[in-house]
């Protein structure tokens, strides 16, 4: 047995037997010593994951698209850890000086300092615990490791003496396994500083508004001083008792011989000079001048709770979004957000009941680049008769949270088009449509029945009326074409067809019709099912992206604290339609916006106006419910798709009208020109003569 070994198996002994004496200020029996023995004495072979691989809670941060611009920071503790080498050496001679001035002479244990503390304690009464900086570090980072349990963590600062010996054997492991310099840069990264600031990145940045790298000697007096007394802190707590502790480390610093006397007397007489700076938490505190980006942060923390990546249920997936240390890409562009939210309001302003939600999202991906809604984020109290406006938190975009949608009207059409399309119709399928068609489809009493049968009507008999193709029909929005082009094809498949892609049934009546009464709801095509500019936008960027469907994402990536990629971030995308069939239906999206179809068979539209001021090629549709309760515009290109929807969330009784949509027209060609002013103008695939002009066997395959 060599000298060293002995060495440290006497500081372990004595450290123990004066360890206790110290907590319980008096002599431990010399039959626990003795019973504890010297191999629960002894250092540990192994270290729990919590000191080899540490977690201290981190905060996660959410970024725009650019990776740069921070819409949000989510954290139970506002912590980020940085490389001790990028920590000025000041502050590491600071702290090393506040806490543990022999740090670099022990072994992790400073029985100099267990035998100080001891004698204090018994003449004194006082409860010095001796701790060295290396056991202090042992202590946080098993209180405040995630991975482990509330009892596991709350034992980790229990007074007793078995966590005393614990700790210590823990701190000589640590020391035996890893550098001095490694363990000083884990504590700088994991201690409390005063005014919610965990770690020494984030107490740059809260009282001095820098970086650790940046520290000045006076500064990084003041923080090592805080760790002893956070409480004291300066922006929160007593100034002057911050002084005094900062006095203290620089005193402490002169007698280590780090800094010199005449040094630390020039930093005692600097002002404290604090620019506190704090760090966002949560979607309530995105920047004041971006208080649009509320709702998307809103629906992106609606996301992470459905991800089973972070979490068994959703106070798992929290904990881990609170404490994770991620960063965050969101798909969010704040240029194409700005403009939807510019254009949203001349809709409609924030000010009265009816609202325009919007989404925009992108083709063959899903990332969602905005959502804008005339409403201000937040939770503010309304005038009284007001409920959702001018503020609000609910999610009128996205739906959930008690949204279950709106009512999208003749937008569904694309539904019955597209299962047409598969089951083998061609586009020119034509049919005289009448004024009424009288279906099989059974419905209560109201102006759409006759007989107890589904009898829609079309709105104008002159323009809609006669022999249509799908071309014409989707241009025109022929209901009763579109009726019976439901029956041949069966009301079911229509409503799979939504489904497929991406329509979400949150109103309970339209999730039971969907799953138990879906062979009878002819109505379905004519968008009486509930739903959201989310949704909708999402379904047609499936045709523009030639059929691949991708779930609408918040995200462009997520990484670790490591740097390291997490599935959970990458898009989820598949292949939902033949890739004929989505041409298909690009083709005939066409009519309804201005746009010609590529077999020149487009004749009038419901929003011709739309393709000639954007100048490049596009589709959509538009819808409008019962009465015109509620208005509907969807337009797309192959590389955007936007949906906006005029409703009143809080009253479904106040019809719109029809005179909105003029304005929701004009909005959303605002909004794909302006996002797609720098892109490339690229035109749809066309679709081949079979799927235009010849009935087949069913087209499912790609």
């Amino acid at each position: 047995m060599n000298r060293a070994y002995l060495d440290k198996l006497f500081t372990v002994v004595l450290a123990g037997v004066l360890a206790g004496l110290a907590l319980a200020a008096a002599a431990l029996p010399a039959a626990l010593v003795f019973g504890l023995g010297v191999k629960n004495l002894m250092p540990y072979t192994a270290l729990p994951e919590a000191l080899k691989t540490p977690q201290p809670a981190q905060r996660s941060n959410l970024y725009a698209n650019d990776g740069r611009t921070l819409i949000t920071s989510f954290y139970v503790e506002d912590r980020v850890d940085v490389p001790v080498g990028e920590v000025a050496p000041v502050m590491r001679d600071a702290i090393v000086a506040a806490e543990d001035v022999r740090f670099y002479e022990h072994h992790g244990v400073d029985v100099r300092g267990v035998a100080r503390a001891f004698t204090a304690n018994r003449r004194e009464g006082t409860r010095q615990g001796a701790s060295t900086l290396t056991m202090q570090y042992v202590r946080n980072a098993l209180a405040g490791d995630p991975r482990l349990t509330e009892e596991q963590r709350a034992a980790a600062t229990e007074i007793t003496v078995g966590r005393k010996i614990r700790e210590m054997r823990y701190a000589l492991t640590l020391e035996r396994q890893i550098g001095k310099d490694e363990i000083l840069g884990r504590y700088l990264n994991i201690a409390y500083f005063g005014a919610g600031a965990y770690g020494i990145a984030a107490a740059s940045k809260r009282y001095f508004s820098t970086t650790p790298e940046r520290l000045t000697l006076a500064q990084a007096a003041l923080l090592a001083g805080l760790v002893r007394s956070p409480a004291d802190d300066p922006i929160n707590g007593d100034a002057d008792a911050a002084r005094q502790r900062r006095a203290y480390v620089l005193d402490r610093m002169v007698e280590t011989g780090r800094v010199s006397a005449a040094d630390a007397e020039a930093a005692k007489a600097t002002e404290l000079a604090l620019k506190p700076n704090t760090t966002p938490n949560d979607c309530a505190a995105v920047p004041a001048d971006h208080n649009d980006w509320g709702f998307f942060c809103d629906w992106f923390t609606q996301w992470w709770n459905a991800q089973p990546a972070f979490g068994e249920n959703v106070d798992e997936r929290q904990r881990t979004l609170r404490r994770g240390g991620w960063k965050i890409v969101s798909s969010l562009d704040p240029d194409v957000q700005a403009k939807a939210s510019e254009q949203v309001r001349e809709i409609y302003p924030e000010t009265i009941a009816r609202a325009a939600p919007t989404a925009v999202v992108q083709p063959g991906t899903g990332r969602v680049l905005a959502m804008a809604v005339n409403r201000t984020y937040g939770t503010t109290a309304n005038p009284d008769g007001q409920q959702n406006y001018p503020n609000t938190v609910n999610q009128l975009v996205a739906g959930g949270g008690g949204i279950t949608g709106y009512q999208a009207g003749s937008t569904f059409k694309l539904f019955a088009l597209l299962a047409a399309l598969e089951s083998g119709l061609p586009l020119d399928t034509e049919f005289d449509a009448p004024r009424v068609y009288v279906t099989q489809y059974p419905v209560g009493a109201g102006p759409a029945s006759c007989g107890g049968r589904w009898c829609p009507a079309n709105a104008n008999t002159y323009w809609m009326d006669g022999d249509r193709d799908m071309w014409d029909a989707f241009g025109r929005s022929v209901n009763t074409y579109f009726a019976w082009l439901t029956e041949r094809v069966g009301a079911d498949r229509v409503v799979e067809m939504a489904q497929r892609l991406g329509i979400v049934f949150r109103a309970p009546a339209d999730a039971r019709m969907a799953r138990e009464g879906a062979k009878s709801w002819g109505p379905f095509t004519l968008g009486v099912s509930a739903t959201t500019p989310l949704d909708l936008a999402g379904a047609y960027a499936a045709v523009a992206a030639e059929g691949t469907w991708c779930r609408p994402t918040p995200v462009t990536s997520i990484t670790d604290p490591g740097g390291r990629t997490v599935p959970a971030g990458n898009t989820d995308c598949r292949q939902v339609l033949d890739t004929e069939v989505a041409r298909a239906a690009a083709d005939a999206s066409r009519c309804p916006v201005g746009d010609q179809s590529m077999y020149r068979r487009c004749d009038g539209g419901t929003a011709e106006e739309l393709a000639p001021g954007l100048r490049r090629p596009v589709a959509g549709k538009t819808g409008s419910s019962e009465r015109n309760a509620t208005e509907t515009v969807v337009a797309f290109t192959p590389q955007l798709s936007v949906a906006t929807i005029a409703a009143n969330p809080d009253d479904p009784r106040d019809a719109v009208g029809g005179g909105v949509q003029k304005r929701q027209i004009a909005a959303v060609g605002r909004i794909l020109a302006w996002s797609l002013r720098d892109e490339p103008v690229r035109d749809f695939v066309p679709p081949g003569q079979a799927v235009a002009f010849q009935h087949t066997s069913p087209r499912t395959g790609n």
